[in-house]
């Protein structure tokens, strides 16, 4: 079953002390005042926090459900996660889970061990 918009958003908003709060016309979800996630106008993917060095590797790895919009995140440390090649909601959570550890005041992303990134 395809993950949709609906999950993002019950998810996001599932991870400690996060909010919904739309910029540029679309949702984005918070923690700490930090966008973690956003979700793209037409609902079929999603922004997400990812360190610049690591984007090629899962592009490159899955492009099918990895990409960035040349121009737009070149400068950012964001890629964008196609929700229809998701395989799931779980992989859906693990996906925001990450972002959101990136985005999280160290303390309450410490306070929250069951969030971490799982090995592999």
């Amino acid at each position: 079953m395809a993950t949709t918009a609906q999950d993002v958003r019950r998810i996001a908003l599932s991870l400690p002390d996060s909010t919904e709060k739309p910029a540029w016309g679309m949702p984005t979800f918070r923690v700490g005042g930090k966008i973690f996630a956003s979700l793209a106008d037409d609902d079929t993917s999603i922004g997400v926090k990812c360190p610049k060095e690591e984007r090629a590797e899962l592009i490159a790895a899955e492009p099918e459900k990895f990409f960035v919009r040349p121009g737009h995140d070149d400068n950012y440390a964001w890629i964008r996660v196609r929700l229809a090649a998701l395989r799931d909601t779980a992989e859906l959570r693990s996906i925001l889970a990450d972002s959101w550890r990136q985005a999280a005041p160290k303390r309450l992303a410490a306070a929250h061990p069951e969030l971490a990134a799982e090995p592999g």
